[in-house]
């Protein structure tokens, strides 16, 4: 691949992607992707094929980057604060990928492409759960796919949901440091109680 071409892909793939956060799949156009890239149509139907392609393609990057940012290759209950707190940390720097998430949700009924290659990642994190469960640092009492699901939630769903939080604390985290960092503190705690056994609290 030319540098000239994998410039090109760059540019329709940013494009794409602050197009999508916005608009989502079905709202956003392929004119628009392009004018806002500086490139012509006709590149991005060579390169991804069509709309739904290119969303599913700039979705599977964007979930390898957290995965690769913020990995969770094995776990002891330190960990999981430590874990759930880089993730809060890496949607307020990357918001778009959220919103992505939640386009994903509401256009597509069934699986959009690419995602048996992206479910690879989410299970990565469910066997580092199971791993961590077998050993007993991590209570077994929770379905390990479920708790990586709610370690997730607690991570994200501040970035989801922003006017539920400012409604609710009377903070705007996005301009206030100091509710940010303790809306983090919540998600860090929060997720270190989950990883304790139930048993183990009532000694």
């Amino acid at each position: 691949m030319t540098r000239n071409t994998e410039e090109t892909r760059r540019k329709l793939k940013a494009a794409a992607t602050e197009e999508f956060a916005a608009f989502g799949p079905h709202g956003t156009t392929v004119d628009r992707i392009a004018r806002r890239a500086g490139v012509n149509k006709e590149r991005l139907y060579n390169y991804f094929g069509d709309k739904e392609q290119l969303f599913a393609t700039v979705l599977s990057d964007e979930l390898a980057k957290i995965a690769a940012a913020v990995p969770l290759a094995s776990i002891r209950v330190d960990d999981i604060g430590d874990f759930a707190g880089r993730t809060f940390d890496y949607h307020a720097e990357h918001p778009h990928l959220v919103r992505l998430l939640h386009w994903e949700g509401l256009a597509f009924d069934r699986a959009v492409p690419e995602e048996p290659a992206r479910t690879g990642h989410y299970q990565q994190k469910v066997k580092a759960l199971l791993d961590a469960q077998a050993s007993g640092s991590v209570t077994g009492e929770v379905d390990a796919a479920h708790f990586v699901f709610l370690l997730l939630a607690i991570s994200a769903w501040w970035f989801a949901v922003p006017q539920i939080a400012r409604m609710l604390s009377g903070a705007e985290a996005r301009d206030d440091a100091a509710e940010r960092a303790r809306q983090r503190e919540t998600v860090v705690w929060a997720a270190r109680r989950l990883a304790e056994s139930l048993e183990r609290g009532k000694e």
